[in-house]
């Protein structure tokens, strides 16, 4: 299925996101409509920041520098506070910050902003900080943080020194109750039969994750389930993997919508999470060869955006946006 080119971007385009049917860059502030028509929304934030999150409900915003300390928090175009992070290291792995909304409705920021092996969670608008108090924090980088969306859980794709990428899940409103839960080893078990290196991870719905594993082998004298270079999904409730694949592809970056499953490396592949299979794959395009959350030489991650309904898949490109209608689910 060819893609179609929306009219070309006035600069590189540094972040997307879906609002409604328009796309908008919130780090260049300007976005595009259903016909390619690009418009102004507001001021372009600058070369310190280069990539963005938003809160599930669009009101709030996140733009930051993927290997640097400096974020803005934003409401539409206002500048709610300055963000930061511990600079240890920053120039090495991906800014760790995730908006959501806890079960109350309240929106929240979650962050390391002083030190990286330490996640707080705060009120969006207030700075409130909900995990205030005494914390041991174990040595892990955190990194690519996401709310899962009935703000039940954390994940986390981040790594440790050796450095070998790992993930982690948290109970939220456990940590709300006790900040220190927050330091601990999470919802996954100890030997969730995971015996390679995590180079990505991202939630297909409130109880599954998916994970991708790179080439790279845990010395674990277990049994591997979930080896190298396989795509595996790990249900919460269940505590197991349901599903486990090995690939013929690097997985790169794994991002999902609407429970389709995108992996962005090379070029954009749509895959079947349960089988590992390519379901449809667009060469023409690039996108940067990105794996895990760290490494010295920096590869930018790749920027993209599925449609929350999971139809369209948006991928920033030199001259300007590819628009992908990918193909419907078979029944």
């Amino acid at each position: 299925m060819d893609p179609v080119m929306l009219q070309a971007a006035s600069v590189p385009v540094q972040s997307l996101v879906w609002q409604g049917d328009d796309l908008v860059d919130l780090v260049g502030g300007r976005a595009w409509n259903s016909a390619g028509v690009e418009r102004r929304i507001f001021t372009d934030r600058g070369p310190a920041f280069d990539r963005s999150v938003v809160s599930p409900s669009g009101r709030y915003s996140v733009v930051y520098a993927e290997r640097g300390t400096n974020a803005l928090l934003l409401e539409g175009a206002r500048v709610v506070r300055e963000l930061t992070r511990s600079p240890y290291h920053a120039d090495d792995f991906d800014y760790p910050v995730a908006l959501g909304a806890l079960r109350d409705g309240r929106e929240i920021l979650v962050h390391c902003p002083d030190e990286y092996d330490v996640l707080q969670v705060e009120d969006v608008e207030s700075g409130q900080r909900f995990t205030a108090g005494t914390r041991q924090a174990k040595d892990v980088f955190h990194s690519r943080l996401s709310v899962s969306r009935d703000a039940r859980h954390l994940l986390v794709a981040g790594w440790v020194w050796h450095p070998y990428g790992v993930v982690e899940v948290f109970d939220l409103d456990s940590a709300l109750k006790d900040p220190a839960s927050l330091d601990g080893p999470g919802v996954l078990p100890m030997e969730p039969g995971l015996d390679a290196e995590v180079v990505s991870a991202c939630w297909l719905d409130n109880d599954r994750l998916a994970v991708g594993t790179g080439d790279d082998i845990l010395d674990d004298e277990e049994v591997p389930t979930l080896g190298p270079q396989h795509l595996g999904v790990w249900s919460l409730s269940q505590r197991r993997w349901l599903h486990l694949n090995r690939t013929d592809y690097e997985i790169g970056i794994l991002i999902s919508e609407g429970g389709r499953v995108v992996s962005l490396h090379g070029h954009p592949r749509l895959i079947d999470a349960t089988t590992g299979s390519v379901l449809a794959e667009w060469p023409e395009l690039d996108v940067t060869r990105r794996c895990g959350a760290y490494g010295v030489s920096h590869v930018p991650t790749p920027v993209a955006a599925l449609h929350p309904d999971g139809t369209r898949l948006a991928v920033a490109q030199a001259e300007g946006i590819a628009l992908i209608e990918l193909p419907r689910p078979s029944a």
